[in-house]
């Protein structure tokens, strides 16, 4: 009797699909080797990233940031992490744990630098919500109905992420919240992962795609959203809330074919078992608090939640009318209570911003990317953007039945879009509308990337797997590329060296209660501490034509503005230059222009000047 010895194939080298094809007795996919394989790439990846760790440059950044700052050895962590996970693929199904290690590995080597390396709290403007903790911490009580300079009202109408913070900064004995803040992107990143995960089964089974799904949403994750701030906290809450609806909402009877494994494509998952209206009265109640919590910690997520609801109630299967009841209820009440005062002042701009579509889809305050960094991180941030979409376009249609399957996840992806037509949010719309649409596209983009696994022989299956063997680490490869530039190509913006924020602080520590505090902007470190007690004017935010006018007598454009008898200080520090640069609000040399002529002029005299920052002090004629 002739035995059949077994010829290695694609299907056996490439992203094998679970099930017995991929079983423990297939050739190359044994227990042991694979797991061997997936320690041996953490544990070399590990070693390059803990080697690459001291020798980053970020205190001598240049014009790329830290791209060119990043030694050979963080890179090559990446490639061996990158490679390391396409391998713990190939057995995703029995062992997927590897998969995860490999995702949590990698958020830490993309986001952790800063937390390990900077002696200053990463983005400059996030000390804000340092201080808004230690005004807490320091009064012990919220005054919503204040109007308090720099923009700084909302932050007492959305309290819930600075009580938190208040909380927990008594609990670990730290003088304030900047001791663990650049920590908030890896905390919300690993737990993201599992609501990720839980979004995601419900509509597939296939560990690969979620796997490879959930490395892309991180890849793609570089808005910065995720920091030391209360929109990171409330997108961790609305996922949360769209988890539970997505695997305990479905309706009785609203599958239809969808529970026929003949019709449904090869990695979809069967639909969760229907509950009934008991079930989902008491899933109401449990998800209420949630809701609510979300309402008292930011104000736009609450309007995506609502947006993602009433998608969802396109659907039979999740046509729950009385959750998107109490979801609308939750945030109105809110809105007209603790957050009032914003809230009806936004109302009162809507008529102005409603269909300006290019007006709410601009990136920023008014100025336009300038210099190498910002430049590159700019066509970074399209190209990343463009490349998502087209992976999740070509996997709607080209997996239609996944598609069909997964129709709820696909309209609580594009739900957010239309705000583009209500308002700009501040010139952050579009960052926000790409964040809350990401899960989904990542999803979509992960399943043009694996192949169905199907049972069914034939040359056009092999081929489909040699595509996807050269296909998937391409552009996982690819999208890191994407994401480097895109969230580090900027950061000579984003860190700040101690000497200037003690400079902030001495300045600002000094000056009288009821002071104006002037700067070209507000993102700079400290820029807002003791910000119930001084008044503020960032007064080159806004378009750079104005801003060229101001240049030509910053003192006399500065002194019209000054209400008559009020102490006022300029304060211009190095972080303010490099912003102001970057972000296209003062031409080429326009800072050191200001700084130079505001220095001169007899109208201001220097409280302190440093290489890093002077402080002046207006002195109109006859004081």
């Amino acid at each position: 009797m002739q035995h059949h010895v077994p010829v290695p194939t694609a299907e056996s080298s490439v992203l094998p699909a679970p099930g017995p094809a991929a079983g423990p007795g297939r050739a190359g996919h044994g227990p042991s080797r694979l797991p061997a394989a997936g320690l041996l790439t953490l544990l070399l990846a590990a070693c390059l990233w803990i080697y690459a760790l001291p020798r980053i440059g970020f205190r001598e950044m240049g014009d790329y940031g830290l791209l060119d700052r990043l030694p050979v050895a963080y890179y090559l962590s990446l490639l061996v992490l990158t490679a390391g996970f396409v391998l713990s693929l190939r057995r995703a199904a029995a062992a997927p744990w590897w998969p995860a290690a490999h995702c949590a590995a990698l958020l830490f080597a993309l986001k952790a630098p800063p937390a390990v390396l900077y002696d200053a709290v990463r983005y400059p403007w996030a000390s804000k919500h340092d201080a808004v903790v230690n005004t807490l911490l320091a009064n012990g009580e919220l005054r919503p109905g204040a109007a308090l300079s720099g923009n700084m009202s909302a932050y007492d109408q959305w309290p819930g992420f600075f009580t938190l913070n208040a909380a927990l900064t008594r609990s670990l004995g730290v003088e304030s919240a900047a001791a663990y803040a650049n920590w908030a992107p890896i905390v919300f990143g690993l737990l993201m992962i599992p609501v990720l995960v839980l979004i995601y089964r419900t509509f597939c089974r296939d560990w690969r795609l979620v796997w490879t799904a959930v490395w892309i949403f991180q890849l793609a994750n570089w808005v910065g959203q995720d920091y030391f701030a209360p929109q990171g906290l409330a997108y961790l809450l609305h996922l949360t809330v769209i988890a539970v609806v997505l695997r305990h909402f479905v309706r009785p009877g609203s599958a239809g074919r969808l529970r026929d494994r003949g019709f449904l494509d090869p990695a979809a998952a069967a639909v969760p078992p229907p509950t009934n209206h008991r079930q989902r009265a008491v899933c109401v109640v449990v998800l209420a608090p949630l809701i609510a919590a979300v309402n008292a910690t930011h104000q736009l997520t609450p309007v995506m939640l609502c947006v993602c609801l009433l998608a969802l109630n396109l659907t039979r299967r999740y046509r729950n009318v009385g959750l998107l009841a109490v979801a609308v209820l939750l945030m109105l009440t809110w809105d007209l209570t603790m957050g009032r005062p914003l809230f009806t002042e936004t109302l009162s701009t809507l008529k102005e911003s409603i269909g300006e579509l290019t007006q709410n889809s601009r990136a920023g305050y008014a100025g336009q990317l300038t210099g190498p960094g910002p430049e590159l991180a700019g066509r970074a941030n399209v190209l990343m953007v463009l490349a998502i979409v087209v992976l999740a376009g070509a996997a709607v249609v080209l997996r239609r039945r996944l598609t069909r399957g997964a129709l709820p996840l696909l309209l609580v992806s594009v739900a957010p879009v239309p705000l583009f037509a209500v308002n700009d949010y501040g010139g952050e719309m579009l960052f926000r509308v790409y964040l809350f649409g990401l899960p989904g596209a990542a999803f979509f983009a992960a399943a043009a990337l694996v192949p169905a696994a199907t049972a069914r022989p034939g040359r056009a299956k092999v081929l489909r797997n040699r595509a996807a063997a050269v296909a998937l680490p391409a552009v996982l490869l690819v999208l890191l590329a994407g994401f480097l530039p895109s969230y580090y190509g900027k950061e000579k913006m984003y860190y700040t060296p101690p000497e200037e924020t003690a400079l902030v602080t001495r300045a600002l520590d000094s000056a009288p209660d009821g002071s104006l505090i002037l700067a070209t902007t507000g993102s700079f470190p400290q820029a807002l501490h003791r910000y119930d007690q001084l008044e503020h004017w960032y007064f080159a935010e806004q378009e750079l034509p104005e801003n060229e006018r101001m240049l030509k007598d910053p003192a006399g454009y500065l002194a019209e503005g000054i209400p008559p008898g009020t102490r006022t200080y300029v304060i211009l520090t190095r972080t303010q230059d490099i912003y102001t640069a970057g972000e296209g609000l003062l031409p080429a040399g326009g800072f050191e222009t200001l700084r130079t002529k505001l220095t001169a002029s007899p109208l201001f005299r220097t409280v302190e000047s440093r290489p890093y920052g002077v402080v002046l002090e207006y002195r109109p004629a006859g004081r």
